[in-house]
């Protein structure tokens, strides 16, 4: 367990944040962490949808319940977070 920075350029948010997440969190727990700082103050919410993460220009999403640690995600590395379908 370890404190770990990531970038979060969530989808219709016109602003880039820096985002604590834990290293063990899953990409489902992180996806809420950056939807905590977006969803409901910039971006609609969509609760028909759940949050997928990918790299930045990536077209593959991680597994949902990978854990940050097992990605190869470095600290401050631009993660995109996306609405789709469940």
């Amino acid at each position: 367990m370890a404190l770990f920075p990531v970038i979060s350029n969530f989808q219709h948010d016109f602003v880039l944040l820096l985002v604590p997440v834990d290293s063990e969190n899953t990409m489902d727990e992180v996806a809420a962490a950056a939807a905590h700082h977006s969803v409901g103050v910039r971006v609609a919410p969509r609760p028909d949808k759940v949050i997928r993460v990918r790299r930045q220009g990536a077209s593959d999403f991680f597994p949902r319940a990978a854990r940050l640690s097992q990605t190869g995600v470095k600290p401050m590395e631009t993660l995109e977070f996306i609405f789709c379908d469940a």
